[in-house]
Formats: C-alpha cells, sequence, structure tokens
C-alpha cells in the first residue's frame, strides 16, 4: 500500500513537470472544435479564450438597470448564508445555504446597496436556472457554444446564471462537468489544482446542515439529519492549515482571474475555488461526460487516493 501511495504522489509531479503549466493559458479566438478537442479537452487542461463571445447582445446589454426592467419582477432562487460561503465545510458539519425566493429586484436592490441585508446573497442555484428561471434573458446569448457542442458531439446539460456579492466564496470542490464560464461584467479569480493533485487534497465525510435565518436576522444551522454524510474539502486555500494537512503544501494550484468578454475552460474533475468581484455577472455551460474514458480514469486515481489515505 506504501508503494501505491508513493507512486501516486511521483504520478503527480510527473504530471506537472511533462505537461501542465504553470499559469493559464490565452487564446485569443474561438477554436476549431477539433483542435480544441485534441489540445485541450483530451489532455485535461484549462485555458482562457478571449472573443468567444463578443457577438453576444449580454455583453452590452446587461446592466443592473436592464435587469430589473426586463426580469426585475421574476421570482428566483438566491442561496443566503451568514458569511458568504455555501456548500462548505464549517466545524464538523457540511453546511448548505438557505435557498430563498426572492424577486431579482430585490436582490438587484441588495447589490446596488439601495437595501440593507444580514447574510450574504447570490444567485448560484445550478440546475439550469437561466433557462428555467430566466428564460427572458435567453435572447441576449447564445443557448450552446457551438465550436465546444461540435467537440464533444452534444448540447450543453445545463446553462446557469450567476450573480452576487463579493463576499460570496464557492469552496474548493470539483465537479464532472466539461465546464465553459463565461464573464459577462465584473471579474472572477480562480484557484485550480489537476486531478493529478489529489493526492495531497485532504477530504472528510460530513453531517450535511443547512442554514437557517431567524426571524431577528441570525443565522442557526440545522443537519439533515436524513441525509447521509458528504465528502467534502475542509482546506481553505486561501488560508491552507498546513499543520493539520501537511501534504497540501506539495499541491501546486494555478491562480487565474477571468474579467468581462473572457471565457474559462475548466476541464472535468479539476478542483476549483471561486471569489469574484461584487455584482459580478456570469453564464456557464455544463456538458455531462459521465462516460468519457478520462472522467473515468480520474474517478480510479480517486479511488486510489481513499484506499491508500493518500491525506
Amino acid at each position: 500500500m506504501e508503494s501505491v501511495k508513493k507512486r501516486l504522489a511521483e504520478f503527480s509531479l510527473e504530471a506537472h513537470e511533462l505537461y501542465l503549466n504553470q499559469s493559464v493559458p490565452y487564446l485569443d479566438k474561438p477554436p476549431d472544435p477539433l483542435h480544441f478537442y485534441r489540445n485541450w479537452i483530451s489532455p485535461n487542461k484549462p485555458c482562457i479564450i478571449r472573443n468567444a463571445f463578443n457577438h453576444w447582445p449580454a455583453l452590452s446589454r446587461w446592466t443592473l438597470d436592464y435587469l430589473r426592467e426586463k426580469v426585475g419582477s421574476k421570482v428566483i432562487s438566491v442561496a443566503v448564508t451568514p458569511n458568504g460561503y455555501a456548500d462548505a465545510v464549517s466545524g464538523d458539519r457540511f453546511v448548505m445555504p438557505e435557498e430563498r425566493q426572492m424577486r431579482f429586484s430585490s436582490v438587484l436592490d441588495i447589490m446596488e446597496g439601495k437595501v440593507e441585508k444580514s447574510g450574504v446573497f447570490y444567485v448560484q442555484k445550478q440546475c439550469s436556472n437561466l433557462l428555467e428561471e430566466l428564460p427572458e434573458l435567453t435572447d441576449d446569448l447564445e443557448p450552446h457554444v457551438p465550436w465546444m457542442s461540435t467537440a464533444l458531439g452534444k448540447c450543453p446539460d445545463a446553462v446557469n446564471f450567476w450573480l452576487g456579492e463579493a463576499k460570496a466564496i464557492t469552496s474548493m470542490h470539483k465537479d464532472h462537468y466539461e465546464n465553459l464560464y463565461c464573464v459577462v461584467s465584473g471579474e472572477k479569480t480562480f484557484i485550480l489544482l489537476p486531478p493529478t493533485d489529489r493526492p495531497f487534497i485532504p477530504y472528510g465525510v460530513y453531517q450535511p446542515a443547512v442554514y437557517l435565518q431567524r426571524d431577528n436576522g441570525e443565522f442557526e444551522v440545522v443537519d439533515q439529519s436524513d441525509s447521509e454524510k458528504v465528502p467534502w474539502i475542509p482546506l481553505d486555500p486561501l488560508d491552507p492549515d498546513l499543520e493539520r494537512y501537511p501534504q497540501y503544501c506539495r499541491a501546486s494550484p494555478v491562480r487565474c482571474s477571468v474579467k468581462a468578454g473572457e471565457m474559462l475552460y475548466l476541464p472535468s474533475m479539476w478542483f476549483h475555488h471561486v471569489q469574484q468581484s461584487h455584482g459580478c455577472i456570469a453564464v456557464n455551460f455544463w456538458y455531462d461526460m459521465d462516460y468519457d474514458i478520462k472522467y473515468n480514469y480520474f474517478q480510479l486515481l480517486e479511488t486510489l487516493s481513499e484506499v491508500t489515505g493518500s491525506t
């Protein structure tokens, strides 16, 4: 078992030396589908693509005033937390946000500082909420990214809309989707780690719970006692506790900022942590590749890391 554990660590270091970049490369225009599949999807490498959606009307239209006029009366799902951390480890719990139904105009009032509310608000429901909750906005962008859909031979499984406060932070996690993340206004800052760094990334298993805001404005944590425990990463890459998780010092995080008009290709199974500027607006396209060869390969890496107790 120790030999397997050692080989996993060596494999991660070799991956960085052989093909992973020290920073996220830029492409200056939308790629050819075959070129993109061969050079980015297949080797599972992220990149930032410029000039990929300059033709979207959303880039010029999606001001807060426009959104208020277009969809201000719509009721949408909003994640509310006391500290901006939704779906994150807090103590010995994996705590999810309170999912609150609010008029879009009320969210915009908070973004613009017209009203003061306790808590941090984030439009982040990841169930194709752009199509399901805000279909009035779909004429302002494409329903998919043509060259990506051609490269993968399918249309996206979800198209998500994101709008939040600067305090809203996405804790480190990974997804099995091929992800194209398009920043329409503002800026997103990502910390990325490749799947091959999994032996250095700590996991725990936690009792799931949700935040609930009382009438006096205080938040309480309510256990979901009927739910199974959740595996999650307890480490905060902004302030990693290396005494508790010493192996993380061997990981090689890459930081990048994605500005308005830029698109991040985030490959499946990459670990990521996300911050944003206040009122940042973004749209992302998720392509589900459950049965892709590379997905199964990295699942094997995950299993080996768990079995050997590499963290």
